[in-house]
């Protein structure tokens, strides 16, 4: 995969590359008027900043995004509440499908995975986030640190792991630990 352009307007291509998703979506997008584009020469031409803008949420006060993959209805709330209360964007799924696709289409800072998922055991999921996104960071939620699952990831590269039930204070600490400054948020 190429290098992010640093130039403002990208080609239908690199805009593809960008979003990471395939040409003709862009090309779907752009006539449909969902990305915003201006056709110089006949070509379409993609503004980056207003991708980062209007697509992927990336505002300028650099507003950490957060993936959280947890089938829990409880935990996917108090994950919505905390995150929004700290000013965090957020994408909250429940499967490893859904996390999977999120990953590929939006860049994410964070990520909070559980290890037992209904379609997929959270390693894979973890493996799979770090090969579209090695820099990412991920915190492994769990109810059992002493899984093979966690074994497995560990196998790979240290984590993270906060242990069910999970507090605000958790939370908290996680977060400013991974050096994203917080409004902090009482329990």
């Amino acid at each position: 995969m190429s290098e992010t352009p640093n130039h403002n307007l990208l080609t239908v291509k690199e805009t593809a590359e960008y979003l990471r998703i395939p040409l003709p979506t862009v090309y779907y997008l752009v006539q449909r008027g969902q990305i915003p584009a201006i056709q110089i020469g006949g070509r379409w031409r993609i503004k980056k900043s207003s991708l980062d803008r209007d697509i992927l949420h990336q505002d300028k006060q650099g507003q950490p995004t957060v993936l959280v993959v947890d089938d829990d209805p409880s935990l996917q709330e108090l994950f919505k509440t905390f995150l929004k209360k700290i000013g965090f964007s957020r994408v909250v799924v429940g499967t490893a499908k859904d996390a999977v696709t999120s990953l590929r289409k939006q860049k994410f800072d964070l990520m909070f995975l559980d290890l037992q998922l209904p379609d997929a055991p959270g390693d894979q999921v973890y493996k799979t986030a770090k090969q579209i996104d090695p820099d990412l960071n991920v915190i492994v939620i769990t109810g059992y640190p002493d899984s093979e699952v966690l074994d497995r990831i560990l196998q790979v590269s240290p984590v993270t792991v906060l242990k069910k039930p999970l507090k605000i204070e958790q939370l908290n600490q996680t977060v400013k630990i991974l050096g994203h400054s917080t409004s902090r948020v009482e329990p």
